[in-house]
């Protein structure tokens, strides 16, 4: 072996055979054994001895080793004083003192510009803020409340569940540049409708791709995730309706706060469940309480925030007295010789939008709904309030239970006293049976929720717009998400005594409501009165507890069936039924609306007088499509023009819809039906825990050490 000592440069070569480790301190650069040398010795006296009697015994050790080294060859360094220590000190702070040598000594170009130094203070940032978040950082000490977790969890679920109050943005949404009426350009209810399954579809990604993940770095570290992405993609999506672009709505909200819902869902779940193994029902019912009641809190907020940014656009006058022109569908009025396209809003555009004001023409890009500061504002709240949830969040100790909990004993065959791991349960044909009864039982509540707004004030606006108006749809959206909360914490805590499978086949109860629905509709056509209001009011409140239900009951479904170890990763992945019901549900509704729409334009069309059709509109009959595409044409401005006695068919534009949610919810119950115990096959091995490695005697250690 080739040794190298010296201060400077090689003074030393020494050939021996494996020797004891040499100090860094003959190994290094002056500047390095001078600082660390000179700081040792300053201190004091005691430890200037310590160091001068460790080198004689080094030096000693050298000398014997040397042996028959040429002595040309051997220049041992000279123990260094005190004082020349002290010296060489005042020699380097002189050095530094020069602008150059002070920079980098400070880690600072001689411009001033940081290097290295800012570098590892990033790093050093980045490594607390890591183990802050960590979940080995969040275990609970001993004697911690367990429900003190609870309040936490809320403050995220609060935030994510807001989700469910979309339907309050998807009327300011397509009317961004009318205002009080939809504009050509601004965007139909079929364009702005899949933002939010597309959030759903985000979603289910999350949760199956990132499950895993969140199991293992715990719930801080995932709820802060969450709340960057879900805050981060409000804000973006307030600027994608600022700026009208659509991309960005779908970026903002369809991504970015797809990712913070998913993770923000699943993480209060499986810790709350750890939490509470007593009762599962209750731990997943206050866990998604909050969630469902989120769009309670956020509808009323939403309303609150439109009003206050709200800009009444330019208004013209009344219809007759402004010169419009129609020019490809377009209206456009004449103001001082130029040509501005214009919206008409009738009483009952405005009583529908919850906008006070005249009916008659409005300019064109003038005034603002609001949506776009609506979207910041709530952005930065939201973002706020979960990183709060984050910070308290709490993990128990491995293999904790309650005091004095034991497992319970129970006849319920549903129930495994086994583990499925996660990737083994994708072959389970139970997992696919439930995806199928989540999907299909979900479908209901998500189109309802998605579109509640909308549906109130198409359905009975006109046949009762005194009682229907803005405000009363609010309220029922506001309604329908305190019942989603209710039917979370009561379905979920009974289901711990019917049983979860007893529990989802109640569901199947919306199969008559959805499927009697289109039959009030149909009679409120004819007959307008405040009873079908009612009665389908309490008809989709009871759609919306059992989907609330379906949620807080399926994490214990899982874990009944595929046992607790792996139940996080499991429902995550369970939860794509979830996005498949938000995707295809509004899609189906919005395209059977569609549909149903221009069925009914036209023949609203048909019966109307073509001259008055062309006083009306400024363009004849045969231009029909062209208004229509172009929003000029709307079944209430053809009612103004219709035969007396023409039935308005508004509240029929969803019954197809409701029809297609009835089959599939009966093929949900029936896919429930048939879901068994899992086959021991798929179970888990479970092992004994290996018995610690022998530990060395201390002589057999010390030798290790020295070979």
């Amino acid at each position: 072996m080739l040794f190298v000592v010296g201060a400077r440069a090689p003074s030393l070569l020494v050939t021996a055979a494996p020797l004891r480790a040499v100090p860094a301190l003959f190994c290094t650069e002056r500047t390095a054994s001078a600082a660390t040398v000179t700081t040792g010795v300053a201190h004091s006296d005691r430890q200037e001895r310590q160091w001068e009697q460790g080198w004689r015994q080094q030096r000693s050790h050298f000398a014997t080793l040397a042996g028959s080294a040429p002595h040309s060859l051997v220049s041992w360094p000279s123990l260094p004083s005190t004082s020349s220590l002290k010296d060489r000190s005042d020699m380097d702070d002189d050095a530094l003192s020069s602008p150059r040598a002070s920079a980098r000594h400070q880690g600072l170009t001689s411009d001033g510009s940081p290097v290295q130094v800012s570098r590892r203070k990033a790093s050093s940032i980045a490594a607390k803020v890591q183990h802050f978040l960590s979940k080995e950082n969040t275990i609970a000490p001993p004697n911690y409340n367990r429900f003190w977790n609870v309040p936490f969890s809320f403050m995220v679920q609060v935030s994510v569940g807001s989700v469910y109050a979309w339907s309050v943005f998807n009327s300011p949404l397509t009317r961004d540049l009318g205002v009080v009426a939809s504009a050509a350009d601004d965007w139909t209810l079929s364009q702005v409708l899949p933002i939010f399954s597309m959030c759903a579809f985000t979603l289910g990604l999350t949760t199956a791709f990132l499950g895993p993940w969140a199991e293992r770095k715990g719930p801080r570290m995932v709820a802060t995730a969450a709340g960057l992405a879900w805050g981060g993609g409000l804000m973006l999506t307030g600027l994608g309706t600022m700026l009208h672009e659509l991309p960005l709505l779908y970026l903002g909200y369809g991504v970015f706060g797809g990712i913070g819902w998913g993770l923000g869902y699943i993480s209060p779940v499986s810790t709350l469940m750890r939490w509470f193994p007593d009762r599962r029902g209750l731990a997943t019912g206050l866990a998604l309480t909050a969630f469902g009641g989120g769009a309670m809190l956020a509808t009323p907020v939403n309303e609150a925030l439109f009003s206050a940014f709200y800009e009444m656009p330019t208004y013209l006058g009344a219809v007759d007295s402004v010169d419009l022109v129609t020019e490809n569908g377009r209206r456009f009025a004449d103001v001082s010789g130029q040509l501005q396209e214009v919206v008409i809003a009738s009483a009952t555009d405005l009583s529908k939008a919850g906008i006070s004001g005249d009916a008659g023409v409005y300019a064109v890009g003038t005034g603002s709904t609001g949506a776009a500061k609506t979207f910041f504002a709530l952005g930065a709240s939201y973002l706020t309030l979960m990183l709060a949830g984050a910070m308290g969040q709490r993990v128990p100790p491995e293999g904790w239970k309650p005091e004095g909990f034991v497992e319970p004993k129970t006849e319920n065959k549903m129930m495994t006293s086994g583990n499925v791991h996660y990737t083994t349960a994708l072959k389970t044909p139970q997992f696919y049976l439930l995806w199928l009864a989540v999907a299909g039982n979900a479908v209901a509540g998500v189109t309802v929720m998605s579109c509640a707004k909308n549906i109130m004030t198409d359905v009975f606006g006109s046949a009762l717009p005194h009682i229907v108006t803005g405000t009363f749809a609010a309220g029922y959206v506001a309604a329908l998400s305190g019942i989603n909360m209710v039917g979370r914490l009561g379905w979920a805590a009974a289901s711990d005594y019917l049983g979860r499978k007893n529990t989802y086949f109640l569901f199947g109860l919306g199969i008559p409501v959805m499927a009697g629905l289109p039959s009030l509709t149909n009679y409120l056509i004819e007959n307008p009165a405040t009873t079908p209001l009612y009665i389908f009011a309490a008809g989709t409140a009871l759609t919306m507890s059992f989907y609330g239900g379906i949620f807080s009951v399926l994490p214990a479904y899982l874990a009944d069936i595929f046992g607790q170890k792996h139940v996080g990763a499991i429902h995550g992945r369970q939860l794509t039924a979830w996005s498949a019901a938000a995707l295809g549900g509004p899609l189906l509704l919005s395209t059977l609306r569609d549909s149903s729409y221009k069925a009914a334009v036209d023949d609203l069309a048909g019966k109307c007088d073509p001259a008055l059709f062309q006083t009306k509109f400024g363009a004849p009959m045969s231009s029909l499509s062209e208004l229509v595409d172009a929003k000029t044409v709307t079944i209430g401005s053809l009612m103004e023009i219709a035969p007396a006695g023409t039935l308005d068919p508004t509240p029929s534009l969803y019954n197809t819809a409701l029809y297609s949610m009835a089959g599939l919810l009966t093929c949900a119950v029936l896919c429930n039906a048939m879901i068994r115990p899992v086959d021991p096959k798929y179970m888990l091995k479970e092992n004994k825990a290996p018995p610690p490695p022998a530990v060395a005697p201390p002589a057999a250690a010390a030798t290790t050490k020295q070979q």
